[in-house]
């Protein structure tokens, strides 16, 4: 299961809670509050589904799901790839009257979860919702290559290769690359990364963060730095555009 996820939720304690049932369950996570950031990500590609609640500070949620839904089945293969169109929503919100969740699902939206809910409950409709678009589209592959292959990621093989070549990483290696990669150009900040790798119960592991991207980039080899690039003040991004 190596499906990339974004949660739009702007209660963190509701999008920390999601983010960690729906981690053990296997997927890749990336969580938002704003819904101007969902948007740019989802233009950005590599989303296979998004958990979406209606209810955001910014902009509206229902501009967030057409987003999602625009141009829905020019990507037939209906992996996330290819920008925003046809990318899956589970909506999740308080608004519980019939006519709002009627106008979600003709907005596109693919499941209708109303709070107070079970996180549980959640990842099951994920799962579905998954299972019935690529029962739909068909399986495509799941290794996932950037810059041309020069970095080619298996995530159901626990896989990773540099121009052709396999790479040995450690878990929390393995754990760092495939965060960046899930949404490859975005900046990750080093809370956000050990929050990926790691948990919460690791505290004051983000000082470590740079130690193990200077080993991760060794073994990427002579071109690490540019695989993994640093921002400087902010964090780090993978350095490759998704092939397509």
């Amino acid at each position: 299961m190596s499906a990339t996820l974004l949660v739009v939720e702007d209660e963190k304690e509701l999008r920390e809670l999601l983010r960690r049932y729906l981690e053990r369950a296997g997927y890749a996570v990336v969580t938002t509050a704003s819904g101007a950031e969902a948007i740019r990500l989802l233009g950005a590609g590599g989303i296979d589904l998004a958990v979406l609640d209606l209810g955001l500070p910014d902009v509206d949620g229902t501009e967030v799901l057409r987003e999602a839904r625009r141009g829905d089945g020019s990507d037939t293969a209906g992996n996330g790839t290819g920008g925003a169109a046809g990318v899956p929503v589970v909506v999740l919100t308080a608004r519980s009257a019939v006519e709002n969740r009627i106008r979600g699902l003709e907005l596109g939206a693919d499941d209708y979860v109303t709070k107070p809910f079970s996180p549980t409950e959640v990842v099951l409709r994920v799962q579905a919702v998954l299972n019935r678009a690529r029962g739909t589209a068909g399986r495509a592959s799941e290794v996932a290559c950037y810059g041309g292959g020069r970095l080619c990621v298996d995530q159901e093989r626990h896989r990773v290769s540099v121009d052709g070549e396999p790479v040995d990483l450690t878990p929390t290696e393995w754990g760092l690359l495939t965060a960046l990669a899930s949404v490859p150009g975005r900046v990750y900040s080093r809370y956000e990364l050990v929050n990926r790798v790691r948990g919460y119960e690791f505290a004051g592991y983000e000082r470590t963060i740079d130690s193990h991207v200077k080993n991760l980039r060794h073994k990427l080899g002579p071109a690490g730095a540019q695989v993994v690039e640093t921002v400087l003040g902010v964090g780090y991004r993978l350095g490759l555009d998704r092939d397509a």
